[in-house]
């Protein structure tokens, strides 16, 4: 009776924080001050109910008649695939079926569940993507992925395996570790490796391609949109010897991207700040031979991880993203040495982010496309983001 009174108390403090909070602030932040408010939940009361929070925001948009209460546990039950004590307790009914596979505790419930509800935006997904795959993947929590970075192989996988720490290898360099994996009294991040998403270090592809026609030694980098700089690495790491420039419209980004470089010994680069939305921003006289172009976007494709975004997003900021997007492309293409390149990534998974972007730089300059690609992580635990490599040859 104990353990039902206490697992019963989770479930009403975790409805009341999703009653309280409104998607204006990452939830992780949200509840790291709520907590700091309510000091008497110790460390097993905080990760119940933070549990139960982001299975409650896992369901997007589907059941969302049902009480708030009723909703978690049913999140719970959908989102769990071994033994859950809450489950077990709360809904004895739903105990023996906790294993089984999602479409038989569809079967279970009793009443019509909507897979597509979870992800109700189907008609704008990018070409190839499969809508019921992507929609359920969101009832499942990312993994962590590191990426080795190049002379540290052995090192890396030495210290894990000392450590006992399980993860499976996709490829020579990418490591898939259980999300709440703790490394950074394991490994030296950033140094050894970089954590970065299974779909992200994919796009070192496109980076390969462009060593066939960059003619200078040393080409021209420029991380246009370079946020934390996991891509500047990767092309440090994918291409050796260029000349780094990164930007972004927020200083204390490019602060905390200045640690993460001298973490990772990367000391000869160029920085500065520009909002390249707008045309009479002054953008260095800067002529790249590649540039990298990581746009602000919905982040559609990496919502497994902060789901709160996928319960509070609403279809009008695809439009809003996809003209922010034009702004950006069209501001910074006029940079592209001859015979350079032009490299777009979203971490959406909109085709109005996507191809439709594409359309509009080769309807709008004079860049040819050399590939384009949706980078599919649903299928591995990861984030699903989007590539497309232009060359300027003329």
């Amino acid at each position: 009776m104990a353990k039902e009174h206490l697992y019963k108390s989770y479930v009403t403090t975790a409805a009341t924080i999703i009653q309280q909070y409104n998607g204006s602030t990452p939830f992780n932040d949200y509840l790291k001050k709520y907590f700091a408010l309510h000091k008497k939940y110790g460390s097993r009361d905080r990760k119940h109910i933070t549990h139960l929070c982001y299975c409650y925001y896992r369901l997007g948009h589907a059941e969302l008649g049902l009480e708030v209460e009723e909703r978690i546990l049913l999140a719970l039950f959908l989102c769990s695939n071994d033994t859950h004590e809450i489950i077990s307790e709360l809904r004895p009914e739903w105990k023996e079926n906790i294993t089984d596979s999602l479409q038989d505790k569809l079967q279970l419930l009793g009443y019509p569940f909507s897979i597509e509800n979870i992800f109700p935006w189907q008609d704008e997904l990018s070409e190839g993507i499969d809508a019921t795959a992507f929609a359920l993947s969101h009832l499942t929590q990312p993994e962590l992925f590191l990426r080795i970075r190049p002379g540290q192989r052995e090192r890396a996988l030495s210290k894990l395996k000392a450590n006992t720490i399980l993860f499976e290898e996709y490829g020579n360099d990418c490591l898939a570790l259980f999300n709440a994996t703790k490394i950074d009294d394991i490994l030296e991040v950033n140094k050894e490796v970089v954590v970065q998403d299974y779909s992200s270090q994919r796009i070192a592809e496109f980076l390969e391609l462009t060593k066939l026609k960059t003619q200078n030694s040393k080409p021209k980098v420029w991380d246009c949109c370079a946020a934390s700089g996991g891509k500047s690495l990767l092309a440090v790491d994918t291409l050796g010897n260029i000349d780094l420039t990164v930007s972004d419209m927020r200083p204390s980004i490019i602060q905390n991207l200045k640690k993460r470089f001298a973490a990772a010994g990367i000391t000869k680069y160029h920085s500065f700040i520009a909002d390249l939305t707008n045309q009479k921003s002054e953008i260095r006289n800067l002529q790249s031979d590649i540039i990298i172009c990581d746009v602000p976007c919905s982040g559609s494709g990496t919502w497994g991880r902060t789901p709160e975004q996928l319960y509070f997003f609403s279809s009008e900021k695809i439009d809003y993203y996809a003209n922010l997007q034009k702004q950006i492309v069209q501001n910074v293409i006029k940079h592209v040495n001859k015979n350079g390149y032009f490299l777009y990534i979203t971490c959406s998974v909109f085709k109005k982010e996507n191809e439709d972007v594409v359309d509009f730089i080769l309807a709008s300059s004079k860049l040819q496309l050399i590939k384009k690609k949706v980078l599919v992580g649903y299928d591995k635990k990861a984030d699903t983001m989007f590539g497309a490599l232009f060359i300027l040859d003329r």
